[in-house]
């Protein structure tokens, strides 16, 4: 009898041939940028600097694309996007020190997020390892530490021949549910040393697969079934498993309404009649989930924002899936089922019996007209005029980033993202700066279609830099730039509690003829022309600006 461990894979002659006579001139960068190649990586992102110079030198003699942004943080937004886009691990490289840790807070966000980030950081010298101070430049006395408290796993190379095992080994963590940032890093001499190492061939790298329990799904099935008002919460776990469809399917079956959580926006059509959008920060639709007998969490650990600032407190059962054990039961008591969501779907849709319910939609109606109701009283038609142009303006395949501005904020409630994986925002990790580099990430995933970037005029400045980095490639990218003259909603929440603003105004740039000088074609607009001018800016080839003078508001939410 055979077992799959027995198997040798026994090269050919001409393989052979090739591993006993590699070509002259590689280094350990050349080991680093084959072992991406061989695991299926077609682009990477990153900054040089003095000790990666090795891997950035080994690029040339790659077929990897390189993807240069001006500052470390931006390439990790951009690597962040491009994971989210794909599906697939974004290599981003980086330098010692300073530029590895100017990485950290979009690291932070892809963990929020479950973006798969692989991200490779050169080291000082080996001889200057293992917490000496031995007056290198960059130098950290222990440089991983501060990694591990962001990313899912850190792996360390020493010497030359354990480069393909550690990049592999830290792909197949960023891939494995939950997705998610990890951290790489190589000694500035092991990675510019020629080495005499045979060329990295394809590398099996598979993901595990995190499958649920029979026994609980059985659970879950019968519990759904028999239930008498079913309810779900959907989210980012389910546009990032690609679970969409298997939500849609098990919501008809059993005739449950549907919330998405601001991270799974587009998990399920906004106008399905079992849809109740994303109105999280409103009680109607909390207490709606309140009285559910049965709730299903799919994707989401009910944190703050999904659980309106945890004044959430369901009554029925609540049964959660989760690929992320410490969020597992981390808020509420639950059925909790540690899998991924499209494998934790399907398992349910293979025994789920239908539950018919023809008073369903019509609940679902009672909802949203209160909470249009409540939003009609507070006298926001400038809001909901700018954030439907923006919806009217983009394409529904286009995807859009948000940074953390008003209008993203009532983009996040009120925004209809047509299709699954087109709205992201950095709601995970609330990090400034997010939109434009994402957006720039996401263009280099998938040149077919543009891609639109929303900031304040506070996180533009984040970013500017990055209008070179659009103009060098010449992305599809829209960046539409909400001028308020400061950093608005951080102004509100301060005169909500202190009845005054500190630290909140800012001096701006003119953003038009900031964007012209970088050669990015810019137009400012009102909230009457921003429809037809966001459309035409979309459809023009290269990056573009558009820049809005708006003084937004946030509707009242609604907690208690």
């Amino acid at each position: 009898m055979t077992h799959d461990h027995d198997l040798v894979l026994r090269p050919t002659a001409r393989q052979t041939e090739a591993a006993l006579n590699p070509p002259p001139g590689r280094t350990g960068g050349d080991l680093v940028v084959e072992t991406l190649a061989g695991l299926g990586a077609t682009t990477v992102f990153g900054l040089p600097g003095q000790h990666a110079l090795g891997m950035f030198d080994a690029l040339r003699r790659s077929s990897l694309r390189y993807v240069g942004l001006r500052v470390e943080n931006n390439a990790g937004f951009a690597a962040d996007a491009y994971g989210r886009i794909t599906g697939e691990a974004a290599p981003l490289l980086l330098s010692t020190g300073p530029g590895a840790l100017m990485s950290l807070a979009a690291l932070q966000e892809a963990a929020a997020a479950s973006a798969p980030v692989l991200a490779i950081g050169s080291q000082v010298p080996v001889a200057g390892l293992g917490g000496g101070r031995r007056g290198y430049l960059h130098e950290l006395r222990d440089q991983q530490a501060s990694f591990r408290d962001v990313v899912k796993s850190v792996h360390t190379v020493r010497t030359a021949s354990q480069i393909p095992s550690a990049v592999a080994a830290a792909w197949q963590s960023a891939l494995t549910a939950p997705h998610g940032p990890v951290w790489v890093e190589i000694p500035q001499d092991v990675l510019a040393a020629g080495t005499s190492l045979p060329v990295v061939t394809p590398v099996d790298a598979f993901p595990d697969e995190l499958a649920p329990r029979p026994e609980l799904t059985a659970v879950a099935a019968h519990l759904l079934a028999n239930a008498e008002r079913p309810a779900i919460i959907a989210g980012g776990g389910v546009v990032r498993s690609d679970a969409a469809g298997k939500l849609l399917a098990l919501a008809e079956r059993v005739q449950a309404p549907v919330v998405t959580t601001f991270g799974g926006k587009g998990a399920f059509p906004w106008e399905h009649p079992l849809s109740l959008q994303s109105w999280l920060e409103d009680r109607h639709t909390t207490e709606f989930l309140e009285d559910a007998d049965v709730l299903l969490v799919v994707g989401s650990g009910l944190g703050e924002l999904s659980s309106n600032y945890h004044t959430f407190a369901p009554r029925g059962r609540v049964i959660q899936i989760e690929a992320d054990l410490g969020k597992l039961e981390s808020n509420h008591p639950a059925l909790g089922i540690h899998a991924d969501a499209r494998l934790a779907l399907s398992a349910l849709l293979e025994t789920v019996e239908a539950r018919p319910d023809a008073e369903a939609p019509a609940r679902v109606r009672t909802v949203l007209d209160r909470v249009r109701e409540r939003i009609d009283g507070q006298d926001l038609a400038l809001e909901r005029r700018v954030l439907a142009a923006v919806r009217d303006a983009l394409p529904d395949d286009a995807p859009g980033f948000w940074d953390m501005t008003i209008l993203a904020y009532w983009a996040w409630s009120a925004f209809d993202a047509r299709r699954p994986n087109t709205m992201h925002s950095a709601q995970g990790a609330g990090g400034l700066g997010y939109a434009f580099p994402a957006a720039l990430g996401a263009a280099a995933a998938d040149p077919s279609r543009p891609v639109l970037a929303v900031s304040g005029d506070g996180g533009a400045m984040y970013s500017i830099a990055e209008l070179a980095t659009a103009r060098q490639y010449g992305f599809d990218v829209t960046w539409l730039i909400v001028d308020d003259g400061g950093y608005g909603i951080l102004r509100e929440y301060m005169n909500d509690a202190y009845g005054e603003a500190t630290g909140t105004e800012l001096v701006r740039p003119d953003f038009v003829a900031l964007a012209e000088s970088f050669g990015v074609p810019a137009v400012r607009t009102t909230p009457e022309a921003l429809r037809d001018d966001l459309a035409k800016s979309l459809a023009a080839p290269g990056p573009s600006v558009v820049v809005l003078p708006a003084l937004l508001r946030m509707f009242a939410p609604t907690h208690l």
